[in-house]
């Protein structure tokens, strides 16, 4: 992406949501350095589009989709990469509703993206404003997700911000919460966000746990919409666990509505756990936007990916990894148990991932034939014992190599299988 890319699509987007009257949007940015930058072009390619921007600096993704929503704007745009190193940089768009864009509008944008670059007159320029108190807000909004007759007092905590866009509000939501806390991942310098931290390195967060006796630890990525979790012995809570507990805890508490929808890449553990709960399980595609999907069209609440971005359709519009954090704990807090007891219910089965870096698309070696018979052979060798998944990644030039079986050597053995395949004919 380049300054000129961010200047145009501010302009194209400003072109197709300036037909609703006095449109307003929101920018919020993560911590790299390049943020700065595209701000000052998205923001400047509103302005030529006649459209009025407010800033809000460094917040969460799920900031910027709940105050798009309590400010009444026309839309949200986030400049992040999520978990990615901070060389890349990306930009997300939410609807008045804090959901994403639907698919007519984010067409029309992609349609006026290809036509010349224009200016309004200069009575009708969009102008800019900073919202000074954006983070105190979404602060408040993340604490209202927690029940009102709980506290955090007496919980040991440690969070790591991942040097990203949560180094300020994710600290302030616990710490007035009551938690005792430790903060970890919270200096960032433009260039370290998601470098050896946060949901993607837990290795940091697994030592602070252990070091200060914690009860719990909480990871964030980088523009804070997942959450990954740490017990007090340093063991992994992943997104699948972390969906498990929140559901099962909505089903006592007599809330959930709908299945509980997990993806392709969900464990088979997760889909056991939860229909022994009696509840239905649902596999969307991978990516959240396909989770909310389906979750709309079952009416369901609850959903998620292994990654940690789960969404609470009952608490926010969109995956946010403090909101998720804090549904949790409040299930600890209420049953008095750690988070390891909290997540026994469900079973895991051994799963393998095995991401390869290609160059070029990935399309042509996931339709070659040699691949495809791989894969063929692979799941009739496993049979009922486990399933396969081969997918291109929807951030990075990656493809994702997945198997899953009821042993561990199996699992990796076949998966070894497919990717060298794959290796053998990327090179």
């Amino acid at each position: 992406m380049t300054p000129d890319f961010a200047l145009k699509l501010g302009w194209a987007a400003g072109r197709v949501l300036g037909k609703a009257p006095g449109a307003r949007v929101l920018i919020g940015k993560d911590t790299r350095r390049s943020g700065y930058m595209f701000e000052s072009a998205l923001e400047a390619g509103f302005a030529a589009a006649g459209i009025e921007t407010d800033l809000l600096g460094p917040i969460p993704t799920p900031g910027v989709a709940y105050l798009t929503r309590a400010l009444r704007c026309q839309a949200g745009v986030v400049i992040s990469a999520s978990h990615n190193p901070h060389h890349d940089n990306g930009v997300k768009f939410f609807g008045p509703d804090g959901g994403k864009l639907s698919d007519a509008i984010e067409a029309e944008i992609e349609a006026c993206m290809e036509e010349p670059l224009g200016c309004v007159g200069p009575e009708s320029l969009g102008r800019a404003r900073r919202i000074d108190d954006a983070a105190g807000r979404y602060v408040e909004f993340c604490k209202s997700s927690f029940p009102i007759q709980q506290t955090l007092s007496g919980l040991k905590i440690v969070v790591d911000c991942a040097n990203g866009a949560a180094y300020r509000t994710a600290p302030a939501v616990f710490a007035e919460l009551g938690a005792q806390l430790t903060v970890i991942g919270d200096r960032p310098d433009g260039f370290n966000i998601n470098r050896n931290c946060g949901s993607t390195h837990l290795d940091l967060l697994k030592a602070a746990v252990r070091e200060n006796k914690a009860d719990i630890g909480v990871a964030l990525d980088g523009d804070a919409d997942r959450c990954l979790l740490v017990t007090r012995d340093g063991r992994e809570v992943d997104g699948d666990e972390i969906l498990f507990i929140i559901a099962r805890q909505r089903l006592q508490a007599g809330t959930l509505q709908g299945p509980v929808v997990g993806t392709q890449m969900s464990n088979l553990g997760l889909e056991q756990a939860i229909r022994t709960l009696g509840l239905g399980f649902e596999r969307a595609k991978v990516g959240d936007r396909y989770v909310l999907e389906l979750l709309k069209a079952k009416g369901g609440t609850i959903g998620g990916e292994t990654s940690g971005h789960l969404l609470c359709l009952d608490r926010t519009t969109t995956g946010d990894g403090t909101v998720t954090a804090l549904q949790v704990l409040a299930a600890m807090v209420e049953s008095g148990l750690t988070l390891a007891e909290l997540a026994q219910g469900m079973k895991k089965f051994p799963q393998v991932l095995i991401n390869l870096r290609i160059q070029g698309a990935a399309k042509p070696l996931l339709d070659h034939a040699d691949v495809k018979a791989e894969v063929a052979s692979v799941e009739k060798d496993l049979g009922a014992r486990g399933r396969v998944l081969l997918r291109a990644s929807g951030t990075e030039p990656l493809i994702r190599v997945m198997v899953e079986a009821d042993e561990a050597p199996l699992t990796q053995k076949m998966a070894e299988r497919i990717a060298d395949r794959v290796r053998q004919l990327a090179h």
